[in-house]
């Protein structure tokens, strides 16, 4: 197949997959919101019934299902996997009305590059590469529904779906949002637990005999935010807490939420300690706590087989004149680092070039749909 049909065929198309992409913006789907999701995953499965494409469903009671497309299903070569997910962060009517926009060469919206971008573009490249004859594999777009809590609704069910039908691709491409310049070999893991801490309540007047179960948390969570390896190590932000009932009485119990990362398993297991010694602690005597882990992400660790895979890509970039790309770490979790938990050879970061994800000011460069389509179409072309 000749690249330079291929690319031209995604500049032709690029137009109509950033409409996809809005339409896919302005459906609102926070990860609690299952039948938002699933409206995402629909719009999907629509699209891809219409050009003749194999679409399975893995159904989830809370979460949302997880879609499975799949191009060429009969072809006799490699599957190559592509995936990203369709759930985003925030609560329905954070973005206004609509939530999504263009302006300015931008679309704004949630999830335009946290992960919208990333999968629209993943199907722009499939849809140019069967515009342009390509038959040679099959091409799966595993659409994950869960990812933004790291698969808590669906106990894990969601992910081990997709790493399942992955498992013998020969590559597992991760949309998740794109640097130009890099794209991601490694991933911190992510560990969150919740501390609740009790006490004795009294009324404020008599405080010196009560017990404050937010004094003792505030002694806690100073001691965890010392965790703040800027390099690769440990760190922990306590972003969530509650707790008191009254101003003017001594608070019996306060919940608060630790977030921490780690570089690998050795690391997750010196966090566990960390957090099991800090529980256990009384700085306030009288104060007692109970801690349980809300939710675990594997990292992404530096594997042989990825490092052999952005290789080969550096070679497909290279011969089609593409800019080719640094290997690169990041902090934040993925579902690449289950994948390659798993085995699968896996890159991250193929997704579209945006700023300020989780934030209601996300947005896109809709020049970087087509950039994104044209990587992923040339490696799925001619790893």
């Amino acid at each position: 197949m000749e690249h330079t049909k291929l690319f031209e065929t995604i500049d032709r198309l690029s137009d109509e997959y950033v409409r996809f992409l809005l339409d896919i913006c302005n459906i609102e789907s926070p990860t609690d919101h299952k039948a938002g999701v699933d409206a995402v995953g629909t719009y999907f499965a629509e699209r891809a019934r219409a050009r003749g494409w194999k679409v399975e469903y893995h159904e989830e009671a809370v979460a949302g299902n997880v879609v499975a497309i799949t191009m060429c299903a009969d072809a006799p070569g490699t599957p190559i996997a592509l995936s990203g997910h369709m759930d985003t962060v925030h609560p329905i009517g954070s973005f206004g009305t609509p939530a999504a926009y263009i302006g300015d060469g931008k679309l704004y919206g949630p999830g335009a590059t946290d992960c919208k971008g990333g999968i629209v573009a993943a199907f722009l490249a499939m849809a140019a590469l069967e515009d342009c004859g390509f038959s040679d594999r099959p091409v799966m777009l595993l659409l994950q529904s869960d990812e933004e809590n790291s698969s808590r609704f669906s106990e894990k069910r969601t992910i081990g779906y997709i790493c399942e039908k992955a498992k013998d691709a020969a590559a597992f491409l991760n949309c998740e949002g794109h640097i130009r310049g890099y794209l991601c070999l490694a991933r911190k893991g992510i560990l969150r637990y919740q501390f609740r801490v009790f006490g004795k309540a009294v009324h404020s007047s008599k405080c010196d005999e009560g017990v404050s179960a937010i004094a003792e948390a505030a002694h806690k969570i100073l001691e965890l935010e010392t965790y703040k390896d800027k390099d690769w190590g440990i760190t922990c932000n306590c972003g969530l807490i509650e707790g008191g009932t009254a101003e003017n009485s001594v608070p019996a119990e306060c919940v608060f939420t630790a977030d921490l990362r780690v570089s690998d398993e050795a690391d997750a297991r010196l966090a566990e300690e960390l957090v099991q010694r800090v529980a256990q602690t009384s700085y306030i005597e009288g104060s007692r706590c109970e801690v349980v882990l809300k939710s675990k992400r594997v990292p992404m660790e530096y594997t042989e087989r990825n490092v052999a895979l952005l290789a080969r890509m550096n070679e497909v970039f290279s011969a089609v004149g593409l800019p080719t790309v640094e290997g690169r770490r990041r902090h934040g979790g993925s579902d690449a680092a289950d994948a390659t938990a798993y085995g699968i050879p896996a890159i991250d970061n193929m997704g579209v070039t945006g700023e300020y994800i989780h934030s209601v000011g996300e947005y896109m460069e809709i020049c970087s749909l087509a950039e994104s389509a044209k990587r992923i179409a040339a490696v799925t072309a001619y790893l």
